[in-house]
């Protein structure tokens, strides 16, 4: 045999073990990589969510859920509104200076959109969900001036209709505000903020 034929079947099979090396190599590392990169459970955990707010009617409260928590968003009414001024001197923290919220909430009705109040669900006492339903005036068992709403079950505080705490309660401050921002007349982004917002 030839050195020139040798030669060849040489490089041949250098070349057919370097391509079967190199499959190999390629096909150990994607799994390892892939195994780096956050599943998709774990990117829905702290994901912003977008709910959509078209069919929210005025008085109504849809929940959906922002890292394991429920985030309410209450389409209030105008009576709704008109409410939260009726009850600032029975408050803890009207004006929310020591809430959790995001800058552009500290108003009185704690919102961007004064129509659409968006709250984490969870009592800042314990971390209890105060009661899904929105307890309007004149419920019983409430107060004669009672204006409406939220009743933490768990130990009887009491928020009003922008989530602010009513005084001599268990629950330490007004309710959270998530950072949210529209992204149109009909959806929210829950976890986000906007430079716009």
């Amino acid at each position: 045999m030839s050195d020139q034929k040798m030669d060849s079947g040489r490089r041949n099979l250098i070349l057919a073990t370097s391509a079967a090396g190199g499959v190999a190599a390629v096909a150990t590392a994607v799994p390892f990589v892939a195994s780096l990169t956050p599943s998709e459970r774990a990117k829905a955990a702290g994901a912003p969510v977008v709910a959509d707010i078209s069919k929210l009617a005025p008085g109504e409260k849809m929940v959906v859920k922002w890292r394991g928590k429920p985030v309410w968003i209450v389409r209030r009414t105008p009576e709704m509104l008109a409410s939260l001024g009726k009850v600032a001197d029975k408050l803890s923290d009207p004006g929310s200076e020591k809430s959790d919220q995001p800058a552009y909430t500290k108003n009185a009705a704690r919102a961007i959109k004064d129509e659409f109040l968006v709250l984490v669900g969870i009592c800042t006492h314990l971390g209890c969900s105060p009661s899904d339903k929105i307890k309007t005036g004149g419920e019983e068992g409430m107060a004669a001036d009672w204006q409406g709403g939220f009743l933490c079950p768990c130990h009887g505080s009491q928020f009003d209709l922008a989530g602010r705490v009513f005084k001599a309660m268990p629950a330490p401050t007004n309710l959270e505000i998530p950072p949210h921002t529209y992204l149109s007349d009909s959806s929210i982004l829950i976890g986000e903020d906007s430079k716009d917002a």
